[in-house]
């Protein structure tokens, strides 16, 4: 069970922190090109989290496109439908897919589309001429990716040779089994090939983009808990380097506020859905029941002890070197709860609240009493003390604004 004397303000701050860090990330745009049944929906349901071709709304912008969305998923994936129909029909389709190109450009590069996900069933090895050409205009204007759903055994290979020698201006053919595949209670062919699709995407993405996909997938935990950790290198080093000035223990509160925003762009990066009770959990297992002030002398109290080396706090003083390492143990900590909570989300599955505080609580004291000998810990903080500290850090300044 949460404690029930939390103090909810620092939830609300966190949650509230972590949406403003959505916010600020540009979204990514993708368009989804292939005849209705070839499994674009099982993909994208897949590939990206919240369900987005269930649960995204729909808004028509032309007779056969559809612009998918979802509020706190930094993503919009353009559908088209109608390929498989008449001739004359596809080649209306393909009017208003260029027109849609040509306009969205034109809105700006929050607008324009980044990638194409062209999609063709494995199974039907044949890939008709009109999408050859259409698949070469498209690749004039932005980058293509042919994914060939639904691949089951050699014969999505020989179709995927086939065209790889037909050697079309696209940045590459992935075969991809999006969702395992039962064939009989003994056999089922696995997922298969989205962690590789995830990986080509973000080579062709703009830059300013790669935050928000890598929000929006779901397929690649650890890359998320790279990109976690490498944020957090920095953001250690800025805020907590080595060489910055001690911290009065009576200060000990503005900790708390810089790790709540190390928190929550944590948060923004994993884009899992931690609702209040989660947050709560996590907060309460490392003593946030009173309050920033409270927690900030909690943590120093209780938690600096077990640091290696760290002794005791002399003349009521946290050392730079000691607020880094604390800082460092929580982020980290942090990082393996939201992987553990991502990974089970992708699977359905929400662990038990009272597990959350635990993991979290254990790992922050794993992390902290052995500081000296992990690799991740040790990593971290030889970057931040390779850090360049500012003549005044943020603390420094922090301090001096709340004595004033």
């Amino acid at each position: 069970m949460v404690k029930t004397n939390l103090d909810l303000g620092l939830v609300e701050e966190l949650l509230n922190k972590t949406q403003a860090e959505i916010e600020k990330m540009a979204p990514v745009n993708i368009l989804l090109v292939g005849k209705t049944g070839v499994g674009k929906s099982t993909l994208v349901n897949n590939v990206f989290r919240e369900q987005l071709a269930s649960t995204g709304i729909g808004k028509p912008i032309t007779k056969h496109l559809r612009r998918i969305s979802k509020e706190g998923v930094p993503i919009v994936l353009y559908d088209t439908r109608g390929l498989e129909l008449s001739e004359s029909v596809q080649s209306e389709v393909r009017k208003e897919i260029f027109q849609a190109l040509e306009e969205n450009r034109k809105k700006g590069p929050d607008e324009a589309i980044h990638v194409i996900y062209y999609c063709i069933n494995a199974n039907s090895s044949r890939i008709e001429e009109s999408e050859i050409s259409f698949i070469s205009e498209l690749s004039q204007q932005v980058p293509v990716i042919i994914v060939l759903t639904q691949a089951i055994g050699q014969p999505a290979e020989t179709f995927k040779k086939y065209i790889d020698d037909l050697n079309l201006d696209v940045i590459a053919v992935r075969t991809v089994m999006a969702e395992p595949f039962v064939i009989s209670e003994e056999l089922t062919i696995p997922q298969k090939g989205l962690k590789e699709l995830i990986g080509l995407t973000f080579d062709v993405i703009p830059s300013e983009v790669k935050d928000a996909f890598n929000n929006a997938q779901q397929v690649d935990i650890e890359r998320k808990a790279k990109a976690a950790r490498s944020w957090a290198r920095r953001y250690v080093a800025t805020t907590f380097g080595v060489g910055f000035t001690p911290i009065p223990f009576s200060d000990a509160t503005i900790l708390v506020p810089m790790q709540i925003t190390m928190m929550a762009h944590i948060t923004a990066i994993f884009g899992i859905s931690l609702e209040r009770t989660s947050i709560a959990s996590i907060l309460g297992a490392i003593g946030g029941t009173s309050g920033a002030t409270y927690l900030g002398r909690y943590i120093v109290s209780n938690v600096v002890k077990l640091i290696p080396g760290a002794g005791t706090i002399a003349g009521g003083i946290i050392s730079g070197g000691t607020a880094s390492v604390l800082t460092t143990a929580l982020a980290l900590s942090y990082i393996e709860v939201l992987s553990f909570i991502a990974k089970g989300e992708v699977k359905g599955e929400y662990p038990d609240l009272k597990n959350i505080g635990e993991l979290m609580r254990k790992e922050l004291q794993h992390r902290l009493k052995n500081s000296d000998r992990d690799p991740d810990m040790q990593e971290m903080l030889k970057q931040e003390k390779a850090a360049d500290a500012p003549k005044e850090s943020l603390v420094k300044k922090m301090i001096n604004k709340l004595k004033r």
